[in-house]
């Protein structure tokens, strides 16, 4: 058996075990349906699950989130930076990431895009068509947040 028929059971196999899932959301004693905001902050906590994503969202968002942070009984957004496209039985996802400095980047999109698709897929049935993902930012550790505090002078 070649590595190309090999490649094509497993897809095959792979894309059987999502249709059983999803025959889960349609049966004949009803129909369950997925709100978009549920497949949102499923991806939102896949994608920071992996070690090496920092924050997820743009610039404003980010901005944003940490006032609403401040903000007491405010609750943060776990989809922040995330935007979904839900179906009856696919959804596609996409991701704004800011990552690490000196994270590989490409091994970095590959574990998200893996963690988000398994965790979509376990939890709601639904099969995931792609998983799109937008790096943006790279944070760095500023030196200003490793200094130490410094003692007054005059007591």
């Amino acid at each position: 058996m070649t590595s190309t028929s090999t490649d094509t059971s497993k897809t095959v196999e792979k894309s059987a075990e999502v249709a059983n899932r999803n025959g889960a959301l349609v049966t004949d004693q009803g129909t369950t349906t997925i709100a978009d905001t549920v497949v949102q902050k499923i991806a939102g906590l896949a994608a920071r699950e992996v070690r090496g994503v920092y924050d997820l969202g743009g610039g404003t968002a980010r901005t944003i989130g940490a006032l609403r942070d401040r903000i007491p009984g405010a609750s943060s957004s776990i989809g922040q930076g995330v935007s979904v496209e839900v179906g009856e039985k696919q959804a596609a996802v996409d991701l704004e990431l800011v990552v690490e400095y000196g994270v590989a980047i490409a091994e970095l999109a590959r574990a998200v895009r893996r963690n988000v698709i398994t965790a979509i897929e376990q939890m709601t049935g639904l099969e995931v068509v792609e998983v799109n993902i937008n790096v943006n930012d790279v944070y760095i550790e500023d030196d200003a947040d490793q200094q130490q505090p410094t003692r007054d002078r005059v007591q």
